[in-house]
């Protein structure tokens, strides 16, 4: 009886949102001086393990002192999820931040094509020619004077029509994904960045701030900016090895 309960107890059924998939943002320190190195080839493995059970893996090297890597996961199953994240720490790759989020269409979002549907809620990442990675979270503003939800639906949707006129400016240059998290993390949505340039990202996010749905409410949290790379090619930059060494290019 103990062993029957412990194989269903190993095994959860797969929590999986109505629409969408879910999205993982893992953004992990290496070891320190004298700790345990990581286990570059267990990476790999529980990248292999992710993809085969339906799930994408966006590996970035992060500049700065907030973290050094960053595992973007997606998938239909948040079990999954979390078997990946409880790999990778195994690895020895430590998260010192994450964001949890899901794919989705938004509510002014009505009469666009459906190819534009599927590319918000099953992006195929990491976009081709797009090796600049950027990833922040952000609300809306609900201030005395400036409440985005005391406004109507016509209004928001009227201001996020221009919001998203300026973003199309560029288009072929920047790629970006928009995940909701309200009643998730700490914020209402993440928002992950992928352009050719890096002052790609800098300029898009630059003009935005500009339009009036941003200028009077959004308010922005950290910024984790890095490189895309396949994850043996980022692994291999943490520990001097070559990709090959670390097991190879996984596509």
């Amino acid at each position: 009886m103990v062993r029957k309960l412990a194989a269903v107890a190993g095994t959860p059924e797969p929590l999986e949102p109505s629409v969408g998939w879910g999205v993982l943002h893992l953004f992990c320190r290496l070891p320190g001086p004298g700790d345990r190195p990581v286990d570059s080839a267990a990476v790999l493995a529980a990248d292999e393990q992710a993809r085969k059970h339906g799930n994408q893996v966006v590996a970035a090297a992060i500049l700065g002192h907030k973290a050094d890597v960053c595992l973007m996961v997606l998938g239909p199953d948040l079990w999954q999820l979390r078997r990946f994240q409880t790999a990778v720490q195994h690895a020895g790759l430590q998260p010192v931040a994450s964001y949890v989020s899901l794919t989705e269409l938004s509510e002014y979002s009505g009469g666009i094509p459906d190819d534009m549907k599927q590319a918000r809620l099953f992006p195929q990442l990491p976009p081709d020619g797009k090796p600049a990675f950027c990833f922040y979270p952000m609300s809306k503003r609900r201030a005395a004077d400036h409440n985005w939800y005391a406004l109507d639906f016509d209004s928001r949707k009227a201001l996020m029509y221009g919001h998203g006129a300026v973003g199309r400016t560029f288009h072929g240059r920047i790629l970006q994904l928009i995940t909701g998290s309200t009643g998730l993390d700490d914020w209402e949505w993440g928002v992950t960045l992928f352009g050719v340039h890096p002052d790609d990202l800098k300029e898009c996010v630059y003009q935005m701030r500009f339009d009036e749905a941003s200028a009077h409410y959004a308010e922005f949290g950290p910024f984790y900016t890095g490189m895309v790379a396949d994850l043996a090619d980022v692994l291999a930059g943490f520990d001097g090895t070559t990709a090959a060494a670390a097991g190879g290019s996984q596509a």
